[in-house]
């Protein structure tokens, strides 16, 4: 199934446009951003996962800035697929959060599959806003909190930030909106 979401930053400025393809192999999410927060930014976006829902392969280009290509093993393990190099300090991420789209909070929403009131507590790989990136352009590993408050709500904390947002999703598992930072267009057809 292929559907194509659009988000515009809350204050109405800033656009992600992301074609979002599901399938019996797995998630693929393929946008493109342009916002501002802290500065202004635009980037283009790849992320595929397995058929577990774990993040397979991340690719992610600032326009006028660094490039990064990621790949993940499923179990935990992920290598900079520029270098060749193993990132050690992601060990056990299965998930990918690119700080610039609410697309890839999806993926711990889709491979938890948390019943109401259920909580989990990961480890993820987080991708920083190009204002936040301060020498090598690499992820670093981040604690969050995925709480199914019930259908269609979840809390979302970023505990290595100490932030918390309540996010409305759609059957999918994809953000309606994001308060304070991204609210969903209608879809096209819709």
């Amino acid at each position: 199934m292929r559907r194509q979401l659009r988000w515009t930053g809350w204050d109405g400025q800033g656009l992600d446009h992301c074609d979002v393809t599901t399938g019996p192999d797995g998630l693929t999410l393929d946008g493109v951003v342009a916002g501002q927060r802290g500065s202004l930014y635009g980037a283009h976006y790849r992320v595929r996962t397995d058929a577990a829902g774990a993040t397979r392969e991340v690719w992610l280009c600032y326009a006028g800035g660094p490039a990064l290509k990621l790949r993940a093993d499923g179990q935990g393990g992920w290598t900079d697929a520029l270098t060749g190099a193993a990132i050690p300090a992601l060990d056990g991420c299965l998930d990918v959060d690119i700080g610039v789209t609410p697309a890839t909070n999806a993926l711990p929403i889709r491979r938890l599959g948390l019943a109401a009131r259920q909580s989990a507590e990961i480890a993820v790989a987080y991708v920083p806003l190009p204002c936040q990136i301060e020498g090598p352009f690499v992820p670093t590993r981040a604690a969050q909190r995925y709480t199914c408050l019930d259908e269609g709500r979840y809390r979302y904390e970023g505990l290595f930030r100490h932030f918390t947002a309540e996010l409305p999703v759609d059957a999918d598992g994809m953000v309606r909106d994001y308060p304070g930072y991204f609210r969903r267009l209608p879809e096209p057809g819709a």
